[in-house]
């Protein structure tokens, strides 16, 4: 966290919480097993284990498990109906898994030696690009050439609608750069600065202050991991509703 250099002075490294190391010594290869391996891992377990074990039983008094998957289901539900439409709820058990992969992906990141997979852009930009070709597919196959309308601006004059066209085009393509991004860096910026604050909590002059700071900024991280989990989500309900809805230009 916090190192002395050769020559005696202080310095904090917060970017080697990033690095990704393979769990059984070596090198990193395509298939090597590393820690980014592990915490996606996990993250699929702790989805696995709210949503199907904690709803088992389906009691009519729901437990305290089956009361927060409910919760869940119910709030991505109305939030794909709502946005997508109609006709975009048969794609919410996609957007339901989706949301929960990255939520629990963040979540899991904030306990004390473990790896923020989401911090990671292989990682978002995976699940971007899921969301890209599978939108992109989805809305050809549905509407065919019809799809295409919606680089079109009717709307608009007619001198500008080529040049809108260009500006809608690139837009769409630059979906999953933005869509990725936007999760790993929130999520890298967040841990980074907590590093930074836990490293001056070990100099006695600065440790009240930094462990104040440190809890502050992790309770922030807290709200930023459920924030950008619902950021990702609602993002691709607004793109899905491209390609089950009617166009509106």
């Amino acid at each position: 966290m916090a190192t002395e250099g050769e020559s005696g002075g202080f310095a904090i490294h917060p970017m080697d919480q990033f690095i990704v190391k393979p769990l059984f010594g070596g090198e990193v290869h395509w298939y090597s097993i590393t820690n980014v391996t592990l915490w996606l891992a996990l993250a699929a377990l702790a989805v696995i284990a709210v949503m199907v074990l904690g709803t088992r039983r389906r009691a009519i008094i729901p437990s305290r498990s089956q009361s927060v998957a409910e919760m869940i289901y119910g709030f991505i539900h109305n939030m794909v109906e709502d946005v997508a439409g109609h006709d975009g709820v048969r794609y919410f058990p996609y957007v339901m898994t989706l949301f929960l992969f990255i939520l629990f992906a963040n979540l899991l990141g904030l306990i004390p030696m473990s790896f923020t997979t989401t911090s990671h852009v292989a990682v978002t930009v995976t699940l971007a690009l899921m969301v890209f070709l599978g939108v992109t597919i989805l809305g050809l196959v549905r509407k065919g050439p019809a799809f295409l309308a919606m680089f079109w601006v009717t709307s608009a004059p007619l001198p500008l609608r080529p040049v809108l066209a260009v500006i809608e085009v690139v837009s769409y393509f630059v979906r999953p750069v933005s869509h990725s991004i936007r999760l790993a860096g929130n999520l890298m910026a967040g841990h980074a600065v907590i590093k930074v604050f836990a490293g001056f909590a070990s100099m006695a002059v600065l440790s009240p202050v930094a462990v104040g700071a440190v809890t502050a900024i992790y309770g922030l991280e807290l709200l930023v991991a459920v924030v950008q989990a619902y950021v990702f989500t609602i993002l691709t309900c607004v793109y899905l509703r491209d390609a089950v809805g009617d166009a509106h230009h």
